[in-house]
């Protein structure tokens, strides 16, 4: 990391899971270097990562069997449109959140102060001044939450700080998008009344709500009841990747006047304008979908949302320690200080300010 570059505070990671359910049974040391996947703590500080949402996923049997399209031999496009995931019970969706909680408080422990869980933005701020790694914790999917909210309440002290209302799958608030190529957003049906009132209950609290993942139908529902920021932790754009996981103009616009903000996702099948799920993926990819953003409302409305750990990652980028990569990317399209500031993490900031109380 060059010295002048500013801290990443990004919009999504998966590392959690893999120390508390690994799908490969390899338990991910998080304070050692490694080549394992994308993210552990010296990598991190190599790539001069700040924090960011650190994501709490309570996998279904058919995630864990899913199967993507890979590389074509004749380079054509991808098209999938891949069965919907199975929901997931609420005894063990709570069960499966609490480990992840509980991996999360030990690191803060165990990290005698290099990693911070933060729950208010002067937290935030701090941590990202003084150079410790800031946590959100974050849950991708409602799942753990009963329709009664009485979970909410709890999780909300021990923690929780955002909220993706649905993955890529049903529940009792929302329906997520299944994953499909080439196809709009717009999925199935909107919230239910028991969504409705989990939104209503997570801005009273001071819960950020992630509209990664939830259909079009219920990013809309969303944006009618909200009277926070829309925020999207991590997507792309649509027009440049026909994927339900991204938004369309009309979305981002959405986002955009409300003073929320885009984490763009760095997954190649979520860039590509083929969806393939090809690692030799230009870098340039990731930055011609902020710029989209920022040329379209603004480049206070859009940040990174990488989804390391949980995706497949161009191979010039690579893992967490390679940021300054990207960095150096956005500088050569143009990006000056005071823009490359917003998208690395002041525009993040911003928002969990209008958002947390």
């Amino acid at each position: 990391m060059k010295n002048s570059d500013p801290p990443v505070f990004d919009g999504h990671n998966d590392v959690l899971q893999c120390i508390y359910q690994p799908e490969d049974g390899r338990v991910r040391p998080f304070f050692e270097h490694t080549d394992q996947g994308h993210m552990d703590l010296p990598r991190m500080r190599a790539g001069g990562f700040g924090g960011g949402f650190f994501a709490v996923f309570v996998s279904s049997q058919s995630f864990r069997e899913r199967s993507f399209p890979g590389v074509e031999a004749d380079g054509g496009a991808a098209s999938y449109d891949l069965p919907p995931e199975s929901p997931v019970d609420l005894e063990l969706a709570r069960a499966v959140s609490i480990k992840g909680m509980a991996t999360l408080f030990r690191l803060e422990k165990q990290s005698r102060g290099q990693l911070a869980v933060v729950r208010s933005v002067t937290e935030l701020t701090d941590a990202l001044e003084r150079g410790v790694v800031a946590a959100v914790l974050h849950f991708e999917g409602a799942e753990a939450i009963d329709p009664d909210l009485d979970a909410l309440e709890v999780f909300y002290r021990a923690g929780l700080r955002s909220l993706g209302i649905a993955w890529s799958r049903s529940n009792d608030f929302a329906h997520g998008v299944p994953f499909r190529f080439p196809h709009s957003p717009d999925t199935g049906p909107g919230l239910s009344e028991a969504g409705r009132a989990l939104v209503r209950a997570c801005n009273q609290m001071g819960v950020l709500v992630d509209l990664a993942h939830i259909n079009e139908r219920g990013f809309w529902d969303v944006a009618g009841i909200t009277d926070r920021p829309l925020a999207v932790t991590h997507a792309g754009v649509h027009a440049l990747c026909p994927s339900t996981r991204n938004l369309t103009d009309r979305q981002l616009d959405a986002v955009g006047e409300s003073d929320g903000v885009v984490g763009v996702n760095f997954h190649v099948g979520f860039l590509r304008r083929d969806g393939r799920q090809d690692p030799d993926t230009p870098l340039a990819e990731i930055v011609r979908h902020i710029d989209y953003i920022a040329q379209r409302i603004g480049v206070d409305h859009v940040a990174l949302g990488s989804d390391f750990d949980g995706a497949v990652m161009p191979r010039e980028l690579g893992d967490v320690s390679r940021l300054p990569r990207l960095i150096e990317a956005l500088k050569e399209w143009g990006y000056d200080r005071e823009s490359l500031e917003k998208v690395c993490f002041r525009n993040w900031v911003r928002v969990l300010a209008s958002t947390w109380k």
